[in-house]
């Protein structure tokens, strides 16, 4: 696969960012460049990278997976299709604001159109980042951007709710002082209320908001309805093929039969052959 050039780099961002200007767009999650570019062929306008499908691809839990590898996983799914990405950046890799600063200077070099910085800390006993904390490493994000003298979008997540912290008040606090502090787009994963999501959306306006829909909670016309910009769904794409393979694989395994193998895709079809 071919880089794309800084011209056409340059071109996925703008484009990413008139996609987050007005209306309501699915940024579905690849986790390989084969899943990426079948995606671009139904006619997504845009795709986002999932750190929980990659890093179960090479047999590592969600967050396991060094900077390195991941840099390169970015790099393979931005030379895939011609579509913008996002990239789930996890917590910034870093330890420190300086640390997080260097890591998204390097993403922003893989040709990303977007990133997402979360304010979880990998460590069960304190989930989530105190609020300083956080807007220090999402400020040494921003800075990052600007000083690559990039148009990258940058997301800010609060991360309340896939921690057992289902604060609303807290979530939009801290929303708000992501907006503030330089976040173009807004996210709190784990929201599914209507009325949380209504309410997520109208205290960070006019800035867009990200929806994650990793269960068939909603429609699109009904996230739109409710001023969602933009539809992520996380590593759910990746777990919908692995509920597949674990069902047939376990059925050979402890049966000894095959019964899952009928009407299955030719997927050599996709790729044009």
């Amino acid at each position: 696969m071919t880089p794309p050039s800084p011209s056409a780099i340059a071109a996925r961002r703008s484009a990413f960012r008139e996609l987050h200007a007005a209306g309501c767009f699915v940024i579905p999650n690849p986790w390989d460049a084969g899943s990426a570019r079948y995606l671009a062929s139904l006619g997504f306008k845009a795709l986002a990278s999932t750190s929980s499908g990659f890093a179960w691809s090479h047999a590592r839990a969600d967050g396991a997976m060094a900077r390195d590898a991941v840099l390169a996983h970015l790099r393979e799914i931005v030379s895939a299709t011609d579509l913008p990405v996002n990239a789930d950046f996890e917590s910034g890799y870093g330890a420190t604001p300086k640390d997080v600063a260097e890591s998204v200077r390097r993403a922003v070099d893989t040709g990303i159109a977007g990133l997402s910085i979360e304010d979880s800390t990998g460590d069960p006993a304190r989930p989530i980042h105190d609020l300083p904390e956080a807007l220090a490493r999402l400020r040494a994000a921003r800075s990052a951007i600007a000083e690559a003298g990039s148009d990258t979008l940058l997301v800010g997540r609060a991360e309340n709710y896939l921690h057992g912290r289902p604060d609303l008040e807290d979530t939009i606090a801290r929303l708000r002082a992501y907006a503030e502090a330089g976040a173009d787009c807004l996210y709190a994963p784990g929201i599914q209320s209507r009325e949380d999501i209504a309410a997520v959306v109208a205290a960070v306006a006019p800035k867009p908001v990200n929806l994650l829909a990793n269960a068939p909670f909603i429609t699109v016309v009904e996230a739109a309805d409710l001023g969602v910009r933009r539809i992520s769904v996380g590593g759910t794409l990746a777990r919908t093929a692995w509920a597949g393979l674990l069902a047939a694989a376990e059925e050979i395994a402890t049966e000894g039969t095959f019964s899952r193998f009928v009407d299955l895709p030719n997927v050599d079809k996709v790729f044009g052959r």
